[in-house]
């Protein structure tokens, strides 16, 4: 399999890092979405092939035995993310440059896989009481939840000097202004 180029997208949960992926997604059409799998279950509309490959835990468990993941992270206790070569190879054949959107620990290490063919950009939101706010105006978690992963940002942002760049999203415009360019910059 041939390395193409890929773009890494970090950030904590609320950060609105899919919203900017959705922008460059339309603005550029040779990026293409690496879509991950997942030991976790659907949530609301969400499909298969879509938003993630949903495996069980043993199907995910056997393919990290099998070697088909590219890199893979245990986020919470019992939920695993990863990528998976068969998706890097589909996207590749096409020309197409790579999208992620993982997490930080999973950003560092495709940085540290794929080097300079790899840009990794970490989605720094304003602060971490906005985080909160956005993240309870999403609606889709329990308090509990929303305490678990604004616990979990402010770990995540520690990362961020280990990524190529920082967008900081206090802006949705200035961020997504600052995210084409870099983009562009990058695929050329």
């Amino acid at each position: 399999m041939k390395n193409g180029k890929i773009i890494i997208f970090s950030a904590p949960s609320g950060s609105g890092k899919s919203t900017l992926i959705g922008h460059l997604l339309k603005r550029f059409p040779q990026l293409e979405f690496s879509i991950s799998a997942t030991s976790r279950a659907p949530r609301g509309s969400e499909v298969n092939g879509k938003e993630y490959y949903f495996l069980s835990n043993e199907e995910f468990k056997n393919k990290v035995a099998a070697g088909e993941f590219v890199e893979w992270e245990e986020v919470y206790a019992g939920t695993c993310y990863g990528t998976l070569r068969s998706e890097l190879k589909r996207i590749w054949d096409k020309g197409h440059v790579i999208v992620f959107d993982v997490d930080v620990k999973g950003g560092v290490n495709l940085k540290k896989i794929f080097g300079d063919d790899a840009l990794s950009i970490f989605i720094m939101p304003p602060s971490v009481e906005e985080l909160r706010r956005r993240l309870e105006k999403r609606g889709t978690d329990t308090p509990e939840t929303i305490a678990k992963r604004v616990a979990k940002a402010e770990e995540e942002i520690t990362y961020a000097p280990l990524f190529d760049k920082i967008v900081v999203n206090d802006s949705l415009e200035t961020a997504i202004a600052d995210a084409t360019r870099i983009t562009e910059s990058f695929i050329g």
